[in-house]
């Protein structure tokens, strides 16, 4: 199908996306009504918590779930939940969203065309320790009792020593790190009792998955194969927070052997140092992924050998990479992702929060209500979601409302799904212009890049100073 033809038909589903998903609803349903049992704890459950309990179950009725999940709502619902009960109802919880995930997946691969490879097995395991994992679990059903009103610094501390046990072990470093991240983020928010708004929603997909990585087993390390051929960058999404920041880039594989080609992703983070802003966060990054400078300068790179996983997650190397010829994003967006195929996500990773599609649009109206912009097509109206726009590119949200051409992200969000834009045709200077979000990622000639980029690095460098001096002492 030529290009133009392919993004036409692509824009002409996308009223697809406002349907109703059978079962949704209902699903998330359940799904929150028991988040909120955890806000005031499964100690002494109230009339409410048990009914939500009750739902819980009645919902994976129909699964391989529904005799152990019915016992462990009764016990729960009763006071009387065990370690094995806290894990059932997190897997029931687990499934749920999972089954949403399929969904709206379902629903965007209707609509953008896209063809899903099919899952392979998970890795086996490796020998991990029992008595941590043990550990990790009694922590966090003790949390599940207490409740997020309940958390005090003593019952959040807990958690620290069994970190320290765990950081050391490869194998069990994924579920040491999320423990670890959960509970900063409680003791940052000790006592629950003076909490004005606790992240319901948020707390529960931390202990759920922390309860599931706890089995033997469950965070297996992905299972690994090669990637040779050409990677054709599309954008970089970028997120950062005060002390951290991730760079993840969105790329089509051709493979070498002719087959057909797929959706990729490269990802990299770092920890940051709050006082590091803006375009500085490339320095940071850039030494730890060089496929950023290749997305930033518009250039393939040529791989021999990358590790790959199942999920489609470059296991980025550099000595299996080299750069390549110039490559337009916007080319490969028109003719190459229409038709690459995708990986199926990991089982952990089935929630509608991590539900992310690469799309391109054109020939789109645009509506704009103050800072909100929605992009309009035949029978349907796709918010943009300009507040994931990086303040590190030159890509603004004014640049979008001027916009010709999309490449973005389709995402689940607060009911919906929406569109973050990762890089957009307009026109600059009465000039025809792409501009993306991702391209100081190699660096930049750019005076207001530049400066934070200069800022960083004396930011960086004092700080490496301080460190020093601390550890001379």
């Amino acid at each position: 199908m030529p290009a133009q033809e392919a993004g036409a038909d692509e824009e002409e589903h996308l009223d697809g996306l406002t349907g109703p998903v059978d079962g949704l609803e209902e699903a998330l349903a359940a799904v929150d009504a028991f988040d909120h049992t955890l806000t005031g704890g499964l100690l002494r459950p109230r009339p409410a918590q048990a009914e939500a309990l009750i739902a819980l179950a009645d919902a994976v009725a129909a699964s391989p779930l529904a005799a152990r999940v019915a016992e462990a709502a009764e016990k729960a619902a009763a006071g009387a939940a065990s370690e094995d009960h806290f894990v059932a109802l997190a897997a029931a919880r687990t499934a749920l969203l999972g089954s949403a995930h399929d969904a709206l997946t379902a629903r965007a691969d209707e609509v953008t065309g896209r063809v899903r490879e099919e899952p392979t097995a998970p890795a086996a395991a490796g020998q991990q320790a029992p008595n941590l994992l043990a550990a990790a679990r009694s922590w966090l059903c003790d949390l599940a009792r207490t409740g997020w009103q309940g958390i005090d610094h003593d019952l959040v501390s807990g958690a620290a020593q069994v970190v320290s046990a765990m950081l050391p072990d490869p194998e069990l470093r994924r579920l040491a790190a999320l423990l670890d991240g959960f509970a900063a983020e409680l003791a940052a928010s000790c006592p629950g009792a003076a909490l004005e708004r606790i992240p319901v929603r948020r707390w529960a997909d931390l202990w759920a998955r922390g309860m599931l990585l706890t089995l033997p087993g469950a965070a297996a390390a992905p299972a690994t194969d090669t990637a040779t051929g050409r990677l054709l960058p599309l954008g970089v999404d970028l997120q950062e927070h005060a002390t951290a920041a991730q760079a993840q880039v969105h790329a089509v594989f051709e493979p070498a052997d002719g087959t057909a080609p797929r959706l990729v992703r490269a990802s990299v983070s770092v920890p940051k140092p709050d006082t590091v802003l803006g375009a500085g966060v490339w320095q940071l990054l850039r030494p730890h992924l060089t496929l950023l400078a290749a997305a930033g300068e518009g250039r393939s790179m040529d791989l021999t050998g990358m590790p790959v996983t199942a999920e489609g997650d470059l296991v980025w190397q550099d000595e299996h990479a080299r750069p390549g010829e110039p490559a337009d994003p916007f080319a490969t967006a028109r003719v190459a992702l229409p038709t690459a195929t995708t990986a199926p996500a990991a089982p952990l990773d089935r929630h509608p929060a991590h539900l992310v599609q690469p799309v391109f649009l054109e020939g789109y109206g645009i509506e704009q209500d103050g800072d909100t912009i929605t992009f309009t097509l035949p029978g349907h109206r796709l918010a943009v979601d300009t507040d994931r726009i990086p303040a590190a590119g030159p890509l603004t949200p004014q640049a979008v409302a001027a916009s010709s051409a999309c490449i973005g992200l389709l995402r689940w969000d607060a009911g919906r799904f929406r569109l973050q834009p990762l890089a957009v045709e307009t026109t600059v200077r009465r000039k025809p212009a792409a501009v993306h979000a991702g391209a100081w990622a190699g660096g930049t000639t750019d005076k207001a890049g530049a400066k934070a980029e200069k800022a960083a690095t004396d930011a960086v460098a004092v700080l490496r100073e301080r460190a020093g001096r601390l550890l001379r002492k």
